[in-house]
């Protein structure tokens, strides 16, 4: 018995149906399908019963604590360390007191 192929975004990685023309999770236009064996695209049409090319129709790999997939190039804002931070307020105090020094000299 062959599996119904399932329907996933790249971009927030929610699955979505075969119908839709926007993800519904991240709005996201979809003109086209890729397949994530062979990276084949074509409309959606020649992929109701798996992929044209190789016949892949397993969906990706499952999502993990229920959040979506991301992008490997994506990236995370990290905190600045707290060196940057005392040296930024250092260069701020000194730049106000040679403001200060130069305005009433």
């Amino acid at each position: 018995m062959k599996k119904k192929p399932r329907f996933f975004c790249d971009n927030c990685g929610y699955e979505v149906s075969s119908d839709v023309k926007a993800c519904p999770y991240c709005g996201r236009f979809f003109s086209s399908i890729r397949c994530p064996a062979c990276d084949y695209s074509g409309p959606d049409r020649m992929f109701q019963n798996g992929c044209p090319m190789c016949g892949y129709s397993a969906p990706p790999p499952q999502k993990t604590n229920n959040k979506p997939l991301r992008k490997k190039n994506r990236r995370t804002a990290e905190p600045l360390p707290a060196w940057a931070l005392i040296f930024s307020i250092i260069v701020f105090l000194v730049a106000i007191w040679l403001f200060s020094y130069l305005i009433t000299r």
